[in-house]
């Protein structure tokens, strides 16, 4: 790890306002900020007696050219889905579960999960993701990954009932708390995740909350994906899902973090207002699956969170969540049919502080600060696609791809600079996605 490093020059995108963007210079000792710097005459005496306090430097990185804004975080993933990326494309929902995922999913060994999990890893350190929010199973073999990476994540196991095997599973989602909660130098936090209300009996999810508040641990869940998922809702207990999660008592005592939230009414909202937590909206499995779109400015307008995240790559067949940020902005102005609806910013807020907010982070990354977490990423700006750059911000928000992203710093170490990966061999873990993937897709 870089004990003191010393980014120059960039374009600072601080994300702590719309204006709040200026060339300068960033101190980084040991895993976090310690201090940012613009162009003034006494902001560069400040660095320069820093620096002078320092004595030797780790490392300096020249972001002439580059922005550095905070990591993005993407609130809702499931890494191991990278071995089925764009393998059943093209189908509705419950064909393309049933048909495909389920089926391949079964298959899957601990190790299938250590390397599935290590491609997205590489795939989202490549394109500027710092922290994610995962739910899987075999959770330890992607701490595993999380603390040889480098990456920051929140971790769940996702608890799907209906068999007999419902201790087991509990167990698990409590031997990962125990095992990994504060892991990785802090890096890994945990969350306790009941799959969706259409998997989980009132019986059982009452428990997963009790145990998720003994803990005072946040829940990790999916809600109101589809139209089949509330439909088998309100055919079962006469409710929407949202109702249903929130007459079990769900939001009275926890943070949540909710991923989808497709098909919430006008009503459902008010079930959400003042809730700990929020949404993870993850527009490019919405669309691809064609789910519908989330109600994200009506659940923003109560003042309700909505943070930003790709879902699995089974379904997104992408992690680049550059790709998220545009799509999520252009799906809101194309249903509203007003390009005015809402600024690009407020798209790049729910990809940094908003969703450091739902994972309950937002204390220590999300924005550019004094004495925050040193997770940052530089983008090259010197690309055709992104010149002229007449507006830094709006060319993040919709022409920059994961492509441009120069260097990937995460707790103040240097995971990607150049474009090369330097906490993980790529060849290796490409190599292994390649063959595991061929195995768990033969004859499906």
């Amino acid at each position: 790890m870089s004990a003191k490093l010393w980014i120059q020059q960039a374009t600072i995108i601080t994300m702590r306002g719309e204006e709040d963007v200026f060339v300068g210079d960033i101190l980084v000792e040991e895993d976090r900020i310690l201090g940012v710097y613009g162009l003034q005459q006494d902001e560069r005496q400040q660095l320069e007696q820093a620096i002078a306090q320092w004595g030797t430097i780790d490392r300096t990185i020249d972001a002439s050219g580059m922005a550095v804004m905070p990591g993005l975080i993407n609130a809702h993933q499931h890494t191991p889905m990278n071995l089925l990326k764009c393998f059943s494309d093209d189908l509705k929902l419950m064909d393309w579960l049933e048909q495909k995922m389920f089926p391949a999913e079964a298959r899957m060994t601990p190790e299938d999960i250590y390397w599935g999990s290590k491609l997205s890893m590489a795939e989202m350190i490549r394109s500027g993701t710092t922290t994610f929010a995962d739910m899987y199973i075999h959770m330890n073999q992607i701490a595993h990954a999380v603390e040889e990476t480098g990456m920051r994540a929140s971790l769940t196991r996702g608890l799907v009932f209906g068999d007999d095997r419902v201790q087991e599973r509990m167990q698990e989602a409590v031997d990962l708390v125990e095992r990994w909660h504060g892991g990785a130098d802090g890096r890994i936090t945990t969350m306790f995740g009941p799959h969706a209300p259409y998997t989980c009996p009132p019986d059982q999810l009452r428990a997963v909350i009790q145990l998720a508040e003994s803990y005072r641990l946040p829940i990790h869940i999916h809600l109101a994906e589809t139209r089949e998922e509330t439909a088998q809702i309100d055919e079962r207990y006469g409710q929407t899902p949202t109702q249903y999660l929130y007459e079990l008592g769900l939001f009275q005592q926890l943070h949540v973090l909710l991923a989808h939230g497709v098909h919430i009414s006008e009503h459902d909202m008010s079930y959400l207002e003042g809730m700990r937590g929020g949404i993870s909206h993850n527009p490019l499995s919405n669309m691809k699956l064609g789910c519908g779109i989330a109600p994200v400015l009506e659940l923003q307008r109560r003042g309700i969170t909505v943070g930003l995240g790709t879902d699995g790559a089974g379904s997104a067949s992408t992690l680049d969540m550059f790709a998220g940020i545009r799509a999520a902005s252009l799906l809101q102005k194309l249903h509203y049919g007003d390009p005015a609806i809402e600024s690009a910013y407020r798209f790049l807020q729910m990809a940094t502080i908003d969703s450091a907010r739902l994972l309950q982070l937002d204390h220590e990354v999300g924005t550019i600060e004094i004495g925050k977490k040193a997770d940052l990423i530089l983008i090259d700006l010197n690309k055709p696609h992104l010149q002229p750059l007449h507006h830094v911000i709006s060319a993040i928000a919709y022409a920059v791809n994961g492509a441009d992203v120069h260097t990937t710093i995460v707790n103040g170490q240097v995971l990607m600079h150049k474009r090369e990966l330097l906490t993980l061999d790529e060849q290796q873990v490409l190599k292994e996605g390649s063959m595991r993937s061929k195995r768990l897709v033969a004859g499906l």
